[in-house]
């Protein structure tokens, strides 16, 4: 997974002002509409703006408030309620995860990302050559960050995402520097997670560019559901490939599931109940894939993978009817920009997906994945 917990013991605390308040629970303001996310609750008043994040492995639990204060407030407002201060805009912040570092770039505020971690995963050539300029920070494996250096940088906020029953995040938690909790991953649909970009938007100063690229991502993707939707039924998927003993499949409410069933196609998983990935061994996953007509996995190498490859890796994926038919498709990570751009950019994803499932049907040509021969 790109995005690791971050487990590492710190007693050193950083004195950058007050981030956390404590106060009577705010009262009246307006909620904003969120049309497909579920996690998030976002409230605004006259001088702040309250976010709560909903647990998504505790049901009717809040993972996590934060009350942002403009700057141009000045002094924080009296009576504040709980939550995590964060004063906006940020405009220094550390970023564990590709998917947003590129999101910061689209909402053009990509000098607020001071620092990334675990660089080696992040495809983003003006982030690599900013990295190389020395006007980003490289702070390290995501596992153990170098934590001095953060420190040193002094960051308004950390974007971190979270996981179930991890504890927390380590000695980061110790620090007087807010940690934005980034759940987005967890939500159901991929227009549910695409709409966290107005909160992102909301922390970086950049609302009304969030929400206009949000509408954008949400209208051409829903014109791509109907499209799908006006053709014949499309054809059964089957996606990812074995992890050294096992077949990480996605669940059947996961947002790959949901995906499949929004292109017009038909998911070998769609009946399981989980959100996330279920671990699998071969003989299950060719018992209820193996006729699949469709074959997907994601991969990082440095050259083109055949099918040959795929045998002398594992030569099992012989059973499957896509592998015999050719109906192979892969996208090279390492040269295309997958795990940068499907969370926020939904829609480019469903393109290829209704394209991969409907033969003959042709949107513009695939961006991520490619026939392995």
């Amino acid at each position: 997974m790109r995005h690791l917990l971050i487990l590492l013991s710190l007693g050193v605390l950083l004195s950058c002002g007050p981030s956390r308040r404590q106060g009577a629970v705010a009262r009246g303001g307006d909620t904003l509409r969120m049309h497909y996310a579920t996690l998030l609750t976002i409230v605004r008043h006259q001088h702040f703006t309250q976010v709560s994040i909903s647990d998504p492995w505790k049901q009717g639990a809040i993972l996590k408030r934060y009350v942002l204060v403009p700057k141009a407030e000045g002094a924080l407002p009296q009576g504040l309620p709980d939550g995590v201060v964060v004063r906006t805009p940020v405009e220094r912040s550390i970023v564990f995860t590709t998917a947003h570092c590129q999101l910061l770039w689209w909402l053009g505020v990509q000098r607020a990302v001071s620092g990334v971690c675990d660089l080696k995963y992040i495809h983003i050539p003006e982030l690599q050559e900013a990295v190389r300029q020395g006007r980003i920070a490289d702070c390290g494996n995501g596992m153990s960050p170098m934590t001095e250096k953060i420190i040193a940088m002094k960051p308004e906020a950390l974007l971190i995402s979270p996981f179930e029953n991890s504890g927390g995040h380590g000695g980061l938690d110790k620090l007087d520097i807010p940690i934005i909790e980034t759940a987005d991953y967890m939500e159901r649909s991929a227009l549910g997670r695409a709409e966290w970009m107005r909160f992102y938007g909301l922390l970086y100063g950049r609302e009304r560019q969030a929400d206009s690229l949000f509408r954008l991502v949400a209208s051409e993707y829903q014109r791509l559901r109907r499209k799908a939707r006006s053709l014949p039924r499309g054809r059964s998927v089957l996606t990812e490939r074995m992890t050294g003993n096992v077949w990480y499949c996605a669940g059947g409410r996961s947002t790959v599931g949901q995906l499949v069933a929004d292109a017009g196609g038909r998911y070998v998983f769609a009946d399981d109940a989980h959100s996330g990935s279920v671990p699998l061994p071969f003989e299950q996953v060719l018992a209820r894939g193996g006729q699949a007509e469709v074959w997907t996995f994601k991969f990082d190498a440095d050259h083109p993978i055949t099918r040959a490859d795929l045998l002398a890796e594992y030569h099992g994926y012989s059973g499957l009817a896509a592998f015999r038919t050719g109906e192979v498709y892969g996208c090279n990570c390492k040269k295309k920009h997958y795990f940068e751009e499907v969370s926020f950019r939904p829609d480019w994803l469903l393109r290829d997906a209704v394209q991969l499932l409907h033969p003959g049907v042709n949107l513009g040509g695939l961006r991520y994945y490619e026939r392995i021969r």
